[in-house]
């Protein structure tokens, strides 16, 4: 009885604390890098402590481009064939304020379909990082979750297209976000697919 009280304890306290870390007023977590969409498949990476910047070609390979849900971002990811099509796109969450995703390219380093997270495992015992798509050494991942509100550094995807794309991503595939509007890159495919369905 005491060591339920106990345990009670600390996952009401866990989960009070969890809450308050979303603090739309925190300060910004400062970013090392930043990512310009230049095209459907070109961009550029800019060192935001150096100030260089290089151009990353992702023609001829499949990639997954997050926009995520900040100002002037999308809050959307978008699945880019090998061809340069985008075939499917979706709502995503991103990182609160003092969680912020990071910026660049990235590469998919682990798949897992269902998943708990190490550092914020659910309270409940259920899982919550289901369709985890791992694309940072830190634990950044796609995965599935709620698109109504922040993370803490991973992309929540939005629970109708999550399975869709984790069939389709690969290990190794690269995933890139970035903090500006890839929607006019975008906007004739998504056209293409959509209103013609």
């Amino acid at each position: 009885m005491r060591l339920s009280l106990l345990l009670l304890l600390f996952f009401w306290t866990f989960s009070l604390n969890a809450q308050t870390q979303y603090d739309p007023d925190a300060p910004l977590v400062p970013l090392k890098r930043e990512l310009v969409p230049l095209g459907k498949t070109l961009f550029q990476v800019i060192d935001l402590k150096t100030g260089h910047s290089r151009t990353v070609d992702l023609t001829g390979k499949d990639f997954v481009l997050v926009s995520v849900r900040e100002p002037r971002s999308d809050g959307r990811f978008y699945a880019v064939d090998r061809d340069g099509t985008v075939w499917l796109s979706g709502a995503v969450a991103s990182g609160a304020p003092q969680f912020r995703s990071p910026s660049g390219v990235f590469h998919v380093l682990e798949k897992q379909r269902y998943h708990m997270s190490n550092r914020y495992p659910d309270e409940s015992g259920v899982n919550n990082m289901d369709y985890m798509m791992k694309f940072t050494r830190w634990g950044h991942a796609l995965h599935k979750g709620s698109t109504d509100w922040m993370s803490h550094g991973c992309i929540h995807v939005d629970p109708n297209q999550v399975a869709t794309l984790f069939r389709w991503v690969r290990l190794g595939m690269p995933v890139v976000i970035t903090r500006h509007s890839y929607m006019p890159f975008a906007r004739p495919d998504l056209r293409r697919i959509y209103l013609h369905r």
